[in-house]
């Protein structure tokens, strides 16, 4: 396979486009500090993402920002420390603050020239609209777990997808997904016949962050440490042929 033999790009959003590694610890650790709680950004990370899989597992309908808000609460209970009303309102309404890598609008903007772009995402409507004004770009389509009615890696999130690619035309094998998480990605993408590009953002760090480790084997088609390093071998290949 070549990357210029794919008509369209799937993305996951947050890990891949936005940095909502960042953005979660902005909100866990002044809670953490101010709770008494001696963790790394890393720990709490880490820590956090069991609780947000859960949620989403157990809660499929329910709308990203609750699940932020649960998520916190069930944080809260594992550590013995206090979550507020206003603590967890603080992490359910924080998306819309977090930062977009700095490579991604430009990366975007370079591949929207050669492919149709479509959002995977594990979030709701408004959320992403808030992101997506921190990208500045247009997106052929948009799916989020809000339209879907369950979140990644769950299979229907993919057959969704599969149904949006031929709505609009992508022929079969013409679908590429582009992502930084192996659990909420690549192994449910790889599942259900798509190729990957895994854009490894934690690229030297030891460890999952706020994804959790995937339960099965898996090897991306394609391996890059940012957006901008797959926007450059796309040009390239562009270029060669």
């Amino acid at each position: 396979m070549r990357l210029t033999d794919f008509d369209a790009l799937s993305f996951d959003c947050y890990g891949t486009l936005i940095d909502w590694e960042a953005g979660l610890a902005a909100v866990l650790r002044p809670w953490a500090s101010a709770r008494g709680l001696d963790l790394s950004a890393e720990a709490l990370l880490t820590a956090y993402s069991r609780h947000e899989e859960a949620a989403e597992a157990a809660h499929p309908q329910e709308l990203y920002p609750a699940i932020l808000a649960r998520s916190l609460r069930e944080l809260g209970r594992e550590l013995g420390a206090e979550v507020s009303e206003q603590d967890a309102q603080a992490l359910a309404h924080s998306v819309p603050g977090w930062p977009a890598f700095p490579d991604s609008h430009d990366a975007l903007a370079a591949l929207a020239g050669r492919y149709q772009l479509i959002i995977l995402s594990n979030v709701d409507r408004d959320s992403f609209a808030a992101s997506n004004r921190r990208l500045g770009v247009t997106f052929t389509s948009i799916l989020t777990a809000q339209d879907i009615g369950s979140y990644k890696p769950s299979p229907g999130n993919f057959e969704a997808l599969a149904a949006e690619a031929r709505r609009l035309g992508v022929g079969q094998g013409r679908l590429l997904h582009v992502a930084q998480s192996l659990f909420h990605d690549h192994v449910p993408a790889q599942q259900a016949g798509l190729p990957t590009v895994w854009i490894n953002r934690r690229h030297g760090q030891p460890g999952w962050g706020a994804t959790p480790a995937p339960p099965a084997g898996v090897t991306p088609d394609w391996e890059f440490p940012s957006m901008a390093a797959f926007a450059d071998a796309v040009a390239a290949e562009s270029a060669a042929s």
